[in-house]
């Protein structure tokens, strides 16, 4: 809930709202898409103390103050209004903002419309390659910075306008080792009702163009990235290439995923009521694709799973999800894999996502932290964030894209949240849909007799134990879980980091990761197989 003190400013802040304003327009040089029609979408204003870079730029959960509010069929030269009732983060109302002079800009994010294939209509911003990244995103719009005294005691109406466009974004060359591809997607298509495209970057092993070899892949997962896998970064010295090209290094492919969606940067590679089947995508379309153009052993003992955070949460549900056609999988700091404790949230128990009830006192849910136990965000302030991004689960951010994946799908077309962004005030119908269909420990659990017998041996979990988004407690309850299993009973592989934030991979460099899971697929492999993959 917003504190009494916050309250407080609010309602003075209303007292002058009226004269306490932005104006915000776009050229109609300016406007994107078909025709010279009207715009939907949001529109933010972003207020900084310097120009070091433009203030868009500058926005984060540690960023400058920025506010913002939804609009509809806006045509060039008219405009949007920001005021003192808006939401903004850090800083909650512009009449809040000390009097003084600043850099401000003026933001707009457009949005298109998806006529969805279960009926529904939303308006969201269709990604431009670019990972949902409103800020930075092809086709969006922004005014030039411009030095402005602010003073909320005085009041002020403020015109800016957004004459400039966001470029495309320049995709990297391809080179010898590095390849990419993106294609249209026929399942997501046809359920989001607009063309939607995913995409794969390829790291190929020394001599590939040389051999007719076959080899496994390691599909890495993590958040959309068109950079190359593992970091590789050719004719440096540092990382992963010195070992990539030496001899007697494995030789593996290694590939990671671009899948953008409305919602989010990535999709979690499972199929959702609100994300659409993503899960069904990746599997039947991208990865043929991916196999279909490059030398890969299409065997399930020579694929290979890891990734962190995000790619932690969902290399470990691909496995789980698909334990006959993954071999093995080494999961970094994985996303709550365990809904008792989401960020600091107690998805089934918790009455309100901001606030733990302790006897006669209300304490502040801590969303993330910092190594030494410093809090860095409150669960409130995280979600108002969020909020400030974008309504509806629209900010393109963590919290919104859990809701949009794990949650059920609301009446308006949207996801049905499992907290009020606002109050906190937490819906334990949409959390016991959370655990039913995405709560990783528990769907092992309820499968263990079918799913246990196919994972002997596959799983590989690290983390650290001061990871700085809790995310070491799930994994901790996995653990516990996994010790007490029967028929047959597998414990896993666990490995913490002491003292470790996020996220940690475990003690070895990536280059001993490698080798290690090329002996693993070594062990797997049919006993007439020869290993021409793994070098001279």
């Amino acid at each position: 809930m917003l504190s009494r003190l916050a309250l407080a400013a609010l309602c003075i802040s209303a007292a002058f709202a009226a004269d306490t304003r932005f104006e915000i327009s776009y050229a109609a040089s300016a406007k994107t898409g078909p025709g010279s029609g009207s715009i939907s979408g949001r529109v933010f204003i972003m207020i900084s103390r310097d120009v070091q870079r433009e203030p868009r730029l500058e926005i984060g959960r540690v960023g400058v103050p920025f506010f913002g509010r939804d609009f509809e069929k806006l045509a060039p030269g008219q405009s949007a209004v920001i005021d003192a009732t808006d939401l903004g983060t850090p800083v909650e109302s512009i009449a809040q903002i000390p009097a003084g002079e600043y850099y401000v800009q003026a933001f707009i994010n457009v949005y298109s419309e998806f006529k969805r294939a279960d009926g529904h209509t939303v308006w969201m911003h269709d990604d431009q390659w670019e990972g949902q990244r409103w800020n930075r995103s092809p086709g969006n719009l922004y005014s030039t910075p411009k030095k402005i005294a602010l003073d909320a005691g005085k009041g002020y109406d403020i015109k800016l306008v957004c004459d400039q466009i966001v470029p495309p974004v320049e995709m990297p060359k391809d080179t010898d080792y590095v390849k990419r591809f993106r294609m249209q997607s026929p399942m997501l298509t046809k359920f989001w009702g607009r063309p939607i495209y995913f995409g794969a970057t390829v790291l190929l092993p020394r001599d590939y163009e040389k051999t007719t070899i076959s080899y496994p892949v390691l599909y890495s997962q993590g958040h959309f990235s068109t950079g190359a896998p593992l970091g590789f970064q050719p004719g440096g010295e540092r990382g992963i290439y010195a070992d990539w090209v030496k001899d007697g290094f494995p030789r593996m492919i290694a590939v990671t995923f671009q899948h953008p969606t409305p919602y989010f940067d990535d999709s979690y590679a499972v199929n959702s009521v609100n994300v659409g089947p993503y899960g069904d995508a990746i599997l039947q379309e991208l990865i043929p694709e991916v196999e279909k153009r490059f030398r890969i052993i299409r065997e399930p003992w020579a694929r290979l799973l890891d990734g962190g955070s995000t790619g932690g949460w969902e290399s470990l549900a691909l496995q789980l999800f698909h334990p006959d056609f993954f071999g093995g999988v080494w999961s970094y700091c994985p996303d709550s894999v365990d809904f008792s404790d989401v960020e600091g949230i107690n998805v089934y128990q918790d009455k309100n996502a901001f606030y733990k009830e302790i006897e006669w006192r209300h304490e502040p849910t801590i969303n993330s932290r910092e190594i030494n136990g410093q809090v860095r965000q409150t669960s409130e302030q995280r979600n108002h964030f969020e909020l400030v991004n974008g309504t509806h689960g629209r900010s393109g951010e963590q919290i919104d894209i859990w809701s949009a994946v794990f949650g059920p799908l609301g009446e308006d077309g949207y996801f049905e949240p499992l907290f009020d962004k606002k109050t906190g005030v937490m819906n334990p119908k949409v959390g016991q849909y959370w655990k039913e269909h995405y709560d990783l420990r528990y769907y092992m659990e309820k499968n263990w007799y079918t799913l246990g017998p196919k994972l002997q041996g596959k799983l590989h979990v690290s983390v650290g134990d001061a990871d700085n988004f809790f995310l070491n407690n799930g994994v901790h309850l996995m653990q516990n879980w996994m010790l007490t299993t029967k028929d047959p009973h597998y414990e896993g592989f666990f490995v913490y980091g002491a003292m470790r934030g996020h996220c940690y991979q475990g003690p070895e460099t990536m280059a001993d990761r490698l080798r290690e899971m090329a002996e693993f697929v070594m062990g797997k492999m049919p006993p007439e197989t020869v290993a021409q993959w793994w070098g001279r």
